[in-house]
């Protein structure tokens, strides 16, 4: 068992590491403060290569695996877990879903433009009035119309929305689900920029299709076929995303790490005490434990193994990990850490946002055990 990254994951990490030190952290709290995404570095990232790395080469990606992507993905988060976040949902949740469902056409024609960072995707699932039961409550609807399709509906809490050019679109008729690309100038409306306690600068909002109308080349894998995508691509979206509060947990061990080496309390170091060393232990376990399971779940998706438990679990655990170490970081701080002086209050705001979003902890937990169950 080799627990060394590979040689091409590495220098990516590396890659990842040394750009988003240069220009993602110089910036990262303004980034929170002002609520507003630097679109400029993520196009930068695109001419790096960095926005399709499990894309084949002859679309302009880098042919790389699923771990790749998670630990790209993480060494993002460290910097900023907004920008992280955008990033996963951009690269994943569409550019990925496109290149594995689409047809030679669609690739060639959406692809390019992903990969570079011209072009910046969203996907739009979640509905207002359908959250965890996302296909059972989805009112969002088409219709055979004048040679194509009409949809109407509306979807919320949509990550990179507001800047989105590209949107992959659920959507049903009756029983039978499908997905759609969709393009800004189609008519899609992004009418409101939702405000959150956390990951402010990834951009989150509303989508409305009203009367949008589009042919039959715009369907991924034909009509009907969009709970198969959904269902195909989870264990995917997990396993990669669960890299995301990694990122935000490692930092926050720094952080902690740090601090405790520098203040001093009744003539000693706060690192001497045994019940900041306590933190630190736990800590760092459990950061390490998320981490192994993250990996397990990657490779295990890269080889197309497909057991949910592995991705549900991986990503359960990051994220509940995330929030405990931020939140223990931010006690040994003490007062300093509830200030906007230190990076504290950002992690914690940050890290809760993965024990919500892309499936709820709790459903997670439902996954994992049907999994089991059917074993």
């Amino acid at each position: 068992m080799d627990f060394n990254l590979p040689e091409n994951t590495r220098a990516i990490r590396d890659l990842v590491r040394e750009f988003s030190q240069k220009k993602i952290e110089p910036i990262a709290a303004k980034i929170d403060r002002d609520d507003e995404f630097p679109v400029q570095i993520f196009r930068e990232m695109g001419k790096l290569g960095l926005l399709g790395l499990t894309i084949a080469e002859e679309y302009g990606g880098a042919g790389l695996d699923y771990l790749t992507e998670g630990v790209a993905l993480e060494e993002i988060s460290y910097y900023s877990g907004s920008f992280g976040l955008s990033y996963g949902a951009h690269n994943n949740l569409v550019v990925d879903s496109i290149y594995r469902n689409a047809n030679n056409e669609q690739k060639e024609r959406y692809l390019p433009g992903l990969v570079s960072g011209e072009r910046i995707g969203s996907l739009c699932l979640t509905e207002p009035g359908a959250g965890s039961d996302a296909l059972g409550g989805m009112k969002t609807v088409y219709e055979l119309k004048g040679g194509g399709y009409e949809i109407n509906g509306s979807k919320t809490f949509i990550t990179n929305a507001p800047l989105a050019d590209i949107f992959l679109v659920y959507a049903r008729n009756g029983k039978s689900y499908s997905a759609f690309i969709l393009e800004r100038r189609d008519g899609v409306e992004t009418p409101r920029k939702i405000k959150k306690l956390g990951m402010r600068g990834s951009p989150t909002g509303e989508v409305v299709f009203r009367n949008v109308h589009v042919g039959g080349e715009r369907v991924l894998k034909g009509e009907g076929h969009g709970r198969s995508i959904i269902y195909n691509g989870l264990n995917a979206e997990r396993a990669v995303l669960a890299f995301g509060p990694l990122g935000i947990a490692r930092r926050a061990l720094d952080e902690a790490i740090g601090y405790s080496n520098q203040r001093e309390q009744f003539g000693r170091k706060i690192g001497e005490f045994e019940l900041i060393q306590e933190k630190l232990a736990y800590m760092f376990t459990r950061l390490e434990a998320a981490r192994l399971l993250a990996y397990k779940a990657a490779f295990l998706v890269t080889e197309k193994i497909s057991d949910p438990s592995y991705a549900a679990a991986s990503i359960m655990m990051a994220s509940e990990t995330a929030t405990q170490i931020a939140k223990e970081a931010l006690q040994i701080f003490g007062g300093y850490g509830y200030t906007e002086d230190y990076p504290l209050e950002r992690l914690l705001r940050d890290a809760i946002l993965y024990e919500i979003g892309a499936g709820t902890t709790e459903i997670r937990k439902i996954v994992i055990g049907k999994a089991l169950l059917k074993r």
